[in-house]
């Protein structure tokens, strides 16, 4: 990587402003060096500071502790929760330049989506604020027959209890925030793991949750070795588990949780239709489309990965994105500096994986149109047609910066062409056609389709999970504090009779 005077001066300052971070046990920093894990600056791959490592003892200490707040945490008022998370969202939002500048180093995602991602945070804890005073219930009238005359039914929901999450590398701010907001919201304590690859962002959001009114023992933040992570999905005082992360990792932990509830979101291949649309529709949808494929690298679950378009469009639309990656190829460098667009993937193996798999494609008849090649843990923005759909940069999630082109004449197969996946998270749609529209909303296998817009597009309050190997279960605030509670019923014999 060159080290620019750019860099140099963006970087004459430490990024991160502790050395060591410590963990969190029941709301409290401890600063623990037994066992210390680097942080990588994924730009530099220097190490920019060190994280304190929970081991098994500490992980059973917090679990304990959460427990033991169950009991505080359901009883707080709805009011209370709220103003909590409202702290959380102003406390986050006045250190927003520190906790991207974290984001950046951790992750490598260039400074102006760490920025995004951080505002994303507190539009979500702020949303989650709103929706624990309306969690509401039901009333059910009862009386479905003669034997049942006279019954009634009040229905509320009651906080699940201890929650266990494990959140990934590619967003470690904003989707922490979608698993610990929605928890308060519901009145259940947790112990968060957070990847291992970005932990700091976690922790600097403990730093905050630790000067706020939550109960004692309301919130534990652990960073682990591998070799104990099962704890998080083991250990049967947890009442749900929230992952989000691979396919491989999430049915695992599905298979071996017990009674458990699991929440998982498992990411996707996602597909996006281009119909036939007029110039000015197409241009502002090939500008979305490579916000789309490209944008944090490609390592996004919703990025968009498989491209169907109109063949009467097709030759237009293809020129369009060619010019567009090419033009993108040439904002890579140093994440820190805002006028970067390609910052590095996670880690070089992670780069590694991705050229072998577009190699392999091409070594199958697939053709590059643009990119293809790695430095190190950067990878090009990448544009492919002509793949084979058994090769893996087509049916698996490729999780970096390749997004594959393909013409269709038949809106329907293009559909199916969408639904041949073994995903179904999101997926879009560009069409003025309002019967389209509605026939991909109801016949596309997917969490969620969006219509004139990319599947990468995620609406912090709406509902967002996937279906077959993208997940189950749902994220989104009002639906995850869903997830997070329990419907219990109160039957009323002859209530108000007299």
């Amino acid at each position: 990587k060159q080290i620019t005077m750019t860099t140099k001066a963006l970087r004459a300052t430490p990024l991160l402003k502790q050395a060591i971070y410590p963990f969190y046990v029941a709301n409290k920093p401890v600063l623990d060096k037994t066992h210390l894990a680097p942080v990588i600056d994924k730009y530099t791959n220097e190490v920019a500071a060190q994280v304190c490592v929970a081991d098994k003892t500490v992980i059973d200490k917090a679990i304990g502790e959460c427990v033991k707040a169950s009991s505080a945490m359901r009883s707080l008022p709805h009011y209370e929760r709220k103003n909590i998370l409202l702290d959380i969202a102003s406390k986050i939002k006045q250190r927003a330049d520190e906790i991207a500048k974290a984001i950046t180093v951790e992750v490598g995602k260039p400074i102006n989506d760490s920025n995004v991602e951080v505002a994303r945070a507190v539009d979500c804890i702020t949303a989650a604020a709103e929706e624990s005073v309306r969690i509401h219930g039901e009333y059910m009238p009862l009386d479905i027959s003669q034997r049942n005359a006279g019954y009634q039914g009040i229905i509320k929901r009651y906080p699940i209890g201890p929650v266990s999450m494990i959140s990934p590398f590619n967003f470690p701010v904003n989707l922490v925030a979608h698993k610990i907001a929605p928890a308060i919201a519901a009145g259940c304590p947790f112990v968060l793991k957070p990847s291992d690859r970005t932990p700091v962002s976690a922790l600097l959001l403990g730093e905050i949750l630790a000067t706020t009114a939550l109960p004692q023992g309301a919130f534990s933040i652990l960073p682990a070795d591998n070799k104990d992570a099962p704890i998080f999905s083991l250990d049967d005082r947890f009442k749900i588990v929230s992952f989000t992360g691979s396919p491989t990792v999430g049915w695992h932990i599905k298979n071996n949780a017990g009674r458990k509830k699991v929440v998982l979101e498992l990411g996707g291949n996602a597909g996006c239709i281009v119909d036939n649309i007029d110039d000015k529709a197409l241009s502002a949808a090939a500008q979305r489309v490579l916000f789309g494929a490209y944008y944090s690298s490609g390592q996004s679950c919703i990025s968009v990965q498989r491209i169907y378009v109109h063949d009467q469009v097709y030759d237009k639309f293809k020129k369009m994105l060619v010019d567009g990656a090419q033009q993108l190829n040439q904002k890579r460098g140093d994440p820190m500096d805002t006028s970067v667009f390609l910052g590095p993937m996670i880690a070089e193996v992670e780069a590694k994986r991705v050229e072998t798999w577009v190699n392999e494609s091409v070594q199958s008849g697939g053709k590059i149109l643009v990119g293809g090649k790695r430095d190190g843990s950067f990878f090009d923005v990448t544009l492919m047609e002509g793949v084979p759909k058994n090769a893996p940069v087509y049916c698996k999630e490729v999780f970096g910066p390749v997004a594959l082109i393909e013409r269709f004449t038949d809106f329907k197969a293009a559909v199916d062409e969408v639904n041949n996946s073994d995903f179904g998270l999101q997926a879009g749609v560009f069409t003025s056609d309002f019967n389209k529209a509605f026939y991909a909303f109801d016949a596309i296998e997917a969490g969620g389709v969006v219509i004139n817009d990319i599947p990468s597009a995620r609406v912090d309050t709406q509902p967002y999970g996937g279906i077959k190997a993208s997940g189950i279960g749902r994220e989104g605030l009002k639906y995850a504090i869903e997830e997070f509670t329990e419907p219990k019923i109160m039957l009323i014999k002859n209530g108000g009779v007299l």
